[in-house]
């Protein structure tokens, strides 16, 4: 291993302990200005980037006894996105990039389950809980009231009428998503190298990602960083066979880093042997066979889809007032209003919330959906709402853009930090750094500092355990043999065994007869 790596792991190191000290800052409490209120009830719809920060900030602020939170969510976990990625590749372990809600929300109340509807008219909200695989009959909704809600249901992906998307396309915005498509790339690479069909070697190999922001070109990066590691200890295959393609519908990738670093970034991409297609757009992908926009068609057998996002469809199915978009429309002190209005008793913030941008200084400009925002707007939210609560002033939001960071592979990337551009391997450790200080809880922090190291100490894990998808599926296998087995003794078909050396009298018996 090189000096470099040595120290880029022991940069990786003192950040974490960086972070521990921020952790250990000194706690504000605040009381009520009307304490016969007590407890104030506050839902939280979701235990995303806002939810959880949400929540875990004002419970610093007010005692369960002053302030009882409520967290609705049907994961039992926040997934911190911008580490999908390196968990699809294998540098990080993939429950490492997730916070637990039971630890990281001690002192709150958490509800595994699906807000179905907001009805903030009459302070409450329609939960339909998780169910169990053996549960019979429609599942029952209930109902939970609150003063105050706080809106961070996110976004989810936003898909396209073309032919074969949903049969084929894979998502990419949950940790489960990431473990998928991992084991998915090893196991079409595993499958390849026992075909002797070039036809099909050549359709196992082919791994298509259509959406060319943050979530598709980091994702092409580390898995295909992964998949040569994969092929280079395989003898029969051939790094010149594997083959990655990214489609986007825009002129460049990456448009929030500019034209520079987004051209450099192609061209990084490229020198690596992925093919870029710009303004091409998919046009089918049925049984497999991939249509572009370009004429071009070919036969894969992955394709994974990061092509935008769209606000939680519930929201269209509440009482809030909502934009165009179908986004929450919220003031830069991060409450609901209603035209000039303030929606008394909601907040809202995140991917499926209208912010103002008030620190671009434009007007009609709003927060970008990045991870950098939610996790600033679920503190203002938090600092705001207890503001409130104690009969004081709230503030606006605003946060002057530090700068955009993208890795593209192990000791690859490219970055922008106020104003100083960065690539190669600074910008790839400027990517790690900055998000493993966001991620929440000491816990991960160390943990995914952990794994980085391992990561550089040793070779990249490259194991599919494609049964994970189906875990089910050996056992059903073995009863199903065994029902064939059952069927063909009743019926009298059962074919005859070959036994050389009878064990017991019974088989003796049958040796004999013969």
């Amino acid at each position: 291993m090189s000096v470099a790596k040595i120290a880029l792991a022991g940069l990786g190191i003192g950040a974490a302990v960086a972070g521990t000290a921020l952790a250990l800052r000194t706690k504000e409490t605040k009381e009520l200005k009307n304490p016969a209120m007590a407890p104030v009830r506050v839902l939280v719809a979701g235990g995303g980037y806002i939810g959880l920060i949400a929540a875990q900030n004002l419970r610093k602020l007010y005692t369960p006894e002053q302030v009882e939170i409520t967290v609705v969510d049907p994961r039992t976990y926040m997934t911190y996105q911008p580490f999908l990625p390196e968990a699809a590749g294998g540098n990080i372990e993939p429950r490492h990039v997730v916070a637990p809600h039971r630890i990281a929300l001690a002192g709150c109340n958490l509800v595994v389950g699906r807000i179905e509807n907001i009805n903030h008219a009459e302070r409450k909200v329609t939960v339909l809980p998780e169910s169990g695989d053996q549960h019979r009959g429609e599942v029952e909704t209930f109902d939970i009231s609150y003063d105050q809600i706080i809106i961070g249901l996110g976004a989810e992906p936003r898909t396209l009428p073309i032919p074969g998307l949903v049969d084929m396309a894979l998502g990419f915005k949950q940790i489960e998503e990431a473990i998928n498509l991992r084991n998915r790339v090893l196991n079409k690479i595993e499958t390849a190298s026992s075909s002797r069909d070039e036809a099909e070697k050549k359709r196992l190999l082919t791994f298509v990602f259509v959406g060319g922001g943050f979530a598709g070109i980091e994702a092409i990066g580390e898995v295909e960083d992964m998949a040569r590691a994969a092929v280079r200890r395989i003898d029969n295959l051939e790094m010149s066979q594997l083959r990655f393609v990214m489609v986007e519908g825009a002129r460049r990738i990456l448009p929030e880093l500019g034209e520079e670093l987004g051209g450099y970034a192609l061209e990084q991409l490229r020198g690596r042997g992925i093919e870029v297609k710009l303004n091409t757009f998919l046009n089918s992908c049925e049984n497999g066979h991939i249509v572009l926009s370009d004429g071009e068609e070919f036969e894969a057998d992955t394709l994974v889809w990061t092509a935008g996002v769209k606000a939680n469809p519930v929201l269209a199915k509440s009482d809030l007032p909502l934009d165009e978009r179908d986004r929450v429309c919220a003031n830069a002190a991060l409450q609901v209003t209603d035209g000039d209005r303030v929606v008394e008793g909601a907040w809202a913030a995140g991917d499926c919330a209208s912010v103002p941008d008030i620190a671009k200084g434009e007007p009609g400009a709003t927060c970008p959906p990045t991870a950098q925002h939610a996790v600033r707007q679920g503190r203002h939210l938090a600092k705001n709402l207890a503001a409130v609560l104690a009969g004081e002033p709230v503030t606006d939001y605003k946060h002057e853009n530090i700068g955009t960071v993208a890795s593209l592979g192990l000791l690859k990337g490219v970055a922008e930090i106020m104003g100083i551009k960065l690539r190669g391997p600074v910008a790839w450790f400027a990517h790690r750094s900055y998000h493993m200080l966001a991620m929440p809880t000491l816990n991960r922090k160390a943990r995914i500092v952990a794994d980085w190291t391992m990561a550089m100490l040793f070779q990249r894990e490259v194991v599919a355990l494609g049964s994970l998808t189906s875990p089910r599926a050996a056992f059903r296998q073995a009863a199903a043999a065994d029902e064939a087995r059952r069927a063909a003794r009743s019926s009298g078909e059962q074919p005859a065994k070959v036994i050389s050396s009878p064990a017991t009298p019974s088989q003796a018996r049958r040796v004999e007869k013969k």
